[in-house]
């Protein structure tokens, strides 16, 4: 178990710390100095009034109370993790004493089991930091006093140049500093009560420097020994229980992609942190321990019981839970967060209010009207040539899909928000381009390879993206000469342009003419290429497979990855599969009478979400 709390840097002075064997010497370089120092500072030019409460939080001093040998020894915290914070804000303060014209350095001691005096003419690091000036010329002797010194140097550097910079509010900055630095900046003291393995809990901190997280240290706090009187306390158990049920329900990525954008600048481990720093808002211009100190502050303030706030958690994850198993709350809702994007925060909170104190009928009609403000603009008029109207093409062909998934309810199927998140979605073109759209030869090769393939069924192998593999290209033409007259030509031609020179000079007379044959008839290109009636959703890595291919081969890709069980959104299936033409006498051509059947078949199916006048 384990005992946290906030503690003032002034509440550390008259304690004594030793640092364990198992720990390295003192590392810090200039740049941490000073980002610390910087920190401080910028936090006392904010918060300049001794009435203001507001503190800066530094990060977690990891200790164990040590066993007393003798009687008449001092209390000592044995330093599993912090070790670097706490000599850094020993030089500090040893430097500022010069200055503030006060004793505020009385550390009583930051001892080490190692680096100690070896002989009487030698000083160990102890005594080496505490006269840091006087044995300055000892720094040489050995890498822990050479750090020391320097950072001892870079404190009294950036005092200076701090003083001199004409920017600066404070004449003495030592001054201001001395007081924040006392009284309003605060460590996280997190103190082990019941282990005995330290060296494993010093190695699980500093392994890969991964520091304490919001809720490990958050759990910390609840499940506190304080908290709990007597040895085995049943509330204590039951909290601990519903902890591990929630984050494991977290990690189904079917439940958490609902919920959270990758896009979200603060990822999670502990996936429950997510459901913290929604309730106290924490943003990526937080202070990284924002949610620890606003749950740590309301139990300092006995605004709330533990039990109180625990419960207040619990329902915050019902409601999510809630939404997730509702089928219509699932889609709508997971429509707006992903939406939302970057605002995602935002967006819950707004839902979350809105769900209290109404009916759920209510609820789903409040949901839709907040789905119609995201495509409320005339959807004929969208061009994929207008970068502003990607977003709101993405925001149409994502509700198409939606909509169509809650149009047959009877098959239990859902829209995999999780698979569609996981992967960096585009929007497609299904008639292709133009061979102006092939801006380097690589995407020229991969073009002439994915046609070869659809003729011979050869794949070729990924190699170098400016030429193709001489021994590759014989096995192609092996291929070829299986394949009747007509395809024979056009495979030919192929084989030439993979092995010319100039294959930027050649490409657009080969593209017409594949274009203008019989097998793909695309010569001409439609006033509507840009229009949301020849778009479609697509995964990054299959779009950018076949990106500009003609449509009987984004039809076969798509396909072959049905059958290999790669996502593809249901709308997208549909379109090449013909689902939404009238006519079925062209298969594998896409012709403006399947781009219209596609537009209407949109228009059909978001009709309870489009602006009157846009409505079918």
């Amino acid at each position: 178990m384990s005992e946290i709390k906030l503690k003032r840097i002034v509440e550390l002075l008259g304690e004594s710390f030793f640092i364990p064997s198992y720990q390295r010497g003192y590392r810090w370089r200039d740049t941490q100095v000073t980002q610390l120092l910087s920190d401080i500072l910028e936090f006392a030019k904010k918060h300049q009034s001794g009435k203001d409460e507001s503190f800066y939080c530094l990060q977690p001093i990891v200790v164990k109370k040590r066993v007393k040998k003798n009687d008449g020894d001092t209390d000592e915290w044995e330093v599993i993790d912090g070790q670097q914070r706490l000599t850094t804000l020993y030089l500090i303060l040893q430097n500022l004493e010069r200055f503030v014209g006060r004793s505020i350095n009385n550390f009583t001691k930051i001892s080490y089991e190692t680096r100690i005096k070896t002989d009487e003419d030698s000083i160990g690091s102890e005594e080496f930091l505490k006269n840091v000036t006087q044995y300055k010329n000892k720094s040489e002797d050995n890498i822990d006093f050479l750090h020391i010194w320097n950072a001892y140097h870079t404190i009294d550097k950036w005092f200076i140049t701090e003083a001199d910079n004409p920017k600066s509010e404070f004449s003495n900055p030592r001054i201001p500093f001395t007081e924040k630095l006392l009284s309003n900046t605060k460590v996280i003291w997190y103190e082990v009560t019941d282990s005995n393995n330290l060296i494993d809990i010093f190695d699980r901190l500093n392994r890969g420097k991964i520091p304490l997280t919001n809720a490990e240290l958050i759990k910390a706090l609840f499940l506190q020994e304080s908290n709990f009187p007597g040895e085995v306390d049943l509330k204590q158990i039951q909290i601990a229980s519903e902890w591990d049920a929630i984050e494991k329900a977290l990690q189904d990525d079917s439940f958490w992609f609902f919920i959270y954008n990758p896009e979200n600048p603060l990822k999670y481990d502990n996936r429950i942190e997510y459901i913290f720093d929604l309730m106290k808002k924490r943003t990526k211009e937080s202070e990284n321990y924002h949610t620890f100190n606003e749950f740590y502050q309301e139990f300092k303030d006995n605004k709330f019981k533990m039990s109180d706030i625990w419960l207040r958690i619990k329902q915050y994850f019902l409601t999510f839970d809630e939404w997730f198993k509702d089928y219509e709350l699932f889609h709508y809702v997971g429509y707006l967060i992903e939406c939302a994007k970057d605002n995602s925060k935002n967006i819950i909170d707004d839902i979350k209010k809105r769900s209290i104190g109404c009916t759920k009928k209510e609820f789903k009609e409040y949901l839709k009207s907040e789905i119609r403000k995201h495509v409320r603009y005339d959807i004929r008029s969208l061009e994929y040539s207008n970068q502003a109207d990607k977003i709101k093409i993405t925001n149409v062909l994502l509700l198409f899909n939606i909509q169509t998934v809650l149009q047959t309810q009877k098959s239990d199927m859902r829209f995999p928000f999780h698979k569609y998140k996981a992967d960096n979605w585009d929007i497609e073109h299904v008639r292709s381009q133009t061979a102006k759209n092939f801006k380097e030869d690589s995407e020229r090769l991969d073009w002439a390879k994915d046609i070869l393939e659809y003729f011979t069924g050869f794949e070729f192998k990924d190699q170098d993206e400016k030429m193709v593999d001489k021994e590759e290209i014989e096995k192609a033409k092996c291929e070829i000469e299986k394949l009747p007259e007509a395809s024979q030509k056009l495979c030919k031609l192929l084989i030439n342009l993979l092995q010319s020179d100039k294959i930027e000079d050649e490409f657009e007379s080969c593209y017409k003419i594949i274009s203008d044959s019989e097998f793909f008839c695309e010569n001409d290109i439609p006033p509507s290429i840009h229009k949301i009636s020849n778009l479609a959703l697509l995964d990054f890595v299959t779009n950018r497979s076949y990106k500009n291919a003609f449509f009987p081969i984004k039809r076969k890709r798509i396909i072959e990855n049905d059958k290999n069980g790669i996502f593809t959104p249901i709308c997208t299936k549909n379109l090449f599969l013909k689902y939404y033409s009238k006519k079925m006498d062209e298969v594998m051509f896409w012709n403006d009478d399947d781009a219209t059947n596609y537009f209407n078949a949109i228009m059909t199916t978001l009709k309870d979400f489009l602006p009157k006048g846009d409505k079918q």
